[in-house]
């Protein structure tokens, strides 16, 4: 059953994993791809999957064919949902710029997009479309040349239809640290990538930070979380619901409420016992809430605010009276979602933000996934004779002052010319 504790006594919930095992684990077989390429991937596939695959590419006309398999009225869906995605993405677009600087100096920056990009999308037993449009549309909308998926077999359908609508390029049937190490170094199928994005199990996490520097990554992943404040003024059963929809995910996953509301709190608790033995994934979500579920019940609801800054959650739910009032008062949270009929659920499929956020805390001074993930950017600088005759005094003074006597002569060799 889900503790309810005070705010002195809450912490955050902390998961154990051998992380050192799970290191030399995944290090072997990035090296064992980088030696045998796509024999190396064959053989993972056939041990972690159970798949022996003849080829590692989806082709094209299964691809634009999943949307038909998967019926007209589950296609509609998909393209609704990836056009509130787009449309929110778009906005998130910019340009570079240029100036005139003194002396007729010529400054500018240009925005470039990623050449070629990769992303991993969780599979086998499960489909993930919404992965799919949400790491595949910002990057399509920044202009990538190239995106390339993926994903452990057995693809679903939804998976594919999901890559057609969202511009997937080329689809690949891996998964695993064996697919991140595919990806960053290329095999003789599988094409090296810029970076690489999207959720995976601790060693698809784990592959993705000893690839960094290769290659570029979004994050590294920890397990998801959510996070409530919420006033006495609720339902228990959209609370539970909330928090039990986020303790499915996995047993690691951390469901939080915050209130000022002892009575809303012992509510909470017992509807979410009523909930839990209706879902799908109760087994999971039982364990989730046990041992990382916690009720905090506080003295006001501007402590809740201080609690959620210093966790910097994943997802973050006001469910408070006026919650756009509070809203300036939330630093650290990955998303957020406002009023009691904003659940996170919506986040993650339709309604158009990114559901790739950071967690354990990283909040704090990391972002959503967006179009800024998938560009860089580049500076450019023109000066005329007289243009760099009038700073020249300046780069020698500098440069001679850090003891960079052939930086000062560049310079000054120019102004004798």
């Amino acid at each position: 059953m889900i503790r309810i504790v005070g705010a002195k006594d809450f912490v955050r919930p902390v998961f154990a994993s051998d992380g050192a095992e799970i290191s030399r684990a995944v290090r072997g077989i990035i090296d064992d791809v980088k030696a045998r390429g796509d024999d190396a991937l064959r053989d993972y596939t056939k041990r972690f999957d159970g798949v022996e695959l003849s080829g590692l590419e989806v082709a094209r006309e299964e691809i634009d064919g999943a949307l038909s398999e998967c019926g007209e009225e589950y296609s509609a869906m998909l393209r609704r949902s990836a056009e509130n995605i787009r449309l929110f993405h778009e906005k998130q677009l910019r340009t570079g710029f240029v100036f005139t600087g003194e002396g007729g100096a010529v400054l500018g920056q240009r925005v470039i997009p990623l050449q070629r990009v990769g992303i991993y999308v969780p599979g086998g037993l499960a489909a993930y479309p919404s992965t799919v449009l949400m790491n595949a549309i910002p990057a399509v909308v920044a202009g990538c040349g190239e995106v390339v998926m993926v994903t452990p077999p057995p693809v679903r359908p939804q998976v594919l239809a999901a890559a057609c609508v969202a511009g997937v390029h080329r689809v690949f049937t891996v998964g695993g640290a064996q697919a991140v190490a595919g990806l960053a170094y290329g095999t003789e199928t599988l094409p090296k990538v810029d970076k690489i994005t999207g959720p995976g199990n601790v060693y698809v996490a784990e592959a993705k930070r000893q690839v960094f520097g290769e290659v570029a990554i979004d994050m590294v992943a920890g397990p998801s979380e959510i996070l409530i404040i919420a006033d006495g003024d609720n339902s228990p059963a959209f609370l539970a619901a909330d928090m039990l929809a986020q303790a499915e995910h996995d047993v690691f996953a951390s469901s939080i409420l915050i209130t000022d509301s002892q009575a809303l709190a012992e509510n909470v608790r017992a509807e979410i016992e009523r909930q839990i033995s209706a879902l799908s994934r109760g087994d999971i979500a039982r364990k989730s809430v046990d041992n990382m579920g916690r009720i905090v019940v506080v003295g006001e609801l501007e402590e809740a605010v201080s609690i959620a800054n210093n966790y910097a959650p994943e997802h973050l739910e006001l469910c408070v009276g006026e919650p756009f009032a509070w809203l300036g008062k939330i630093r650290n949270a990955g998303s957020v979602f406002l009023g009691k009929f904003s659940p996170e659920a919506v986040g993650d499929y339709c309604a158009g933000p990114n559901h790739t956020l950071p967690t354990m805390g990283t909040a704090r001074f990391s972002s959503p996934l967006g179009v800024e993930d998938f560009i860089k950017t580049s500076q450019f600088m023109y000066f005329s004779r007289e243009g760099l005759g009038r700073i020249s005094g300046d780069v020698e003074m500098f440069a001679q002052s850090e003891g960079l006597t052939a930086h000062a002569n560049s310079v000054h060799v120019r102004g004798e010319a």
